[in-house]
């Protein structure tokens, strides 16, 4: 790769670096070309992106940015997930995946200025999604309005039944 290339990765790495709710490293030795393409595509459809770059292009694009925490884990063959909107997801596709093959190690991740480490990362993905947890604060904040509608129609009923009540009483005497 010539120097201008380098500069170019560099740069167009920093900018994702930059931008990036989260990123996590990963070693993806003893992957076969159908496992990375099938962890590509999980990646894509969740909305992450997945780049394999040299270690050395990593560490040069990490500097100023939260990235700069997994500088120590650019060794080996290192990939990076990228999500520019939603950190949970690449942590779910990662950890999914990882599950059921044993050769993609999860090293790190950095996510807004602090490092997650492997713990971390599963923790990350046991969280429900974005709009999962958009939908939850969004029936709690319906269910107040309507819980209180709810008390006070039911002291109207209650004053309906009493009055319903004493018309009967009356009616029967």
């Amino acid at each position: 790769m010539r120097l201008e290339e380098k500069q170019t990765v560099v740069q167009e790495l920093a900018d994702k670096l930059d931008r990036a709710a989260v990123v996590i490293a990963t070693d993806y030795k003893g992957l076969n070309v159908a496992d990375i393409s099938a962890l590509r595509r999980k990646l894509r459809e969740a909305g992450c992106e997945y780049q394999v770059a040299k270690n050395t292009l990593l560490i040069r694009a990490s500097k100023d940015t939260d990235s700069a925490l997994l500088e120590d884990v650019f060794k080996g063959p290192s990939a990076i997930a990228i999500n520019f909107d939603d950190p949970v997801a690449p942590a779910k596709v990662l950890v999914e995946f990882a599950k059921g093959n044993d050769k993609l190690e999860i090293k790190a991740g950095a996510m807004a200025g602090k490092r997650m480490e492997l713990d971390d990362i599963r923790a990350l993905s046991a969280l429900p999604s974005r709009e999962a947890l958009l939908g939850q604060v969004l029936s709690v904040m319906n269910g107040v309005p309507t819980s209180f509608v709810r008390v006070l129609n039911g002291n109207i009923s209650n004053l309906m039944n009493v009055l319903q009540a004493i018309k009967e009483q009356k009616e029967d005497a």
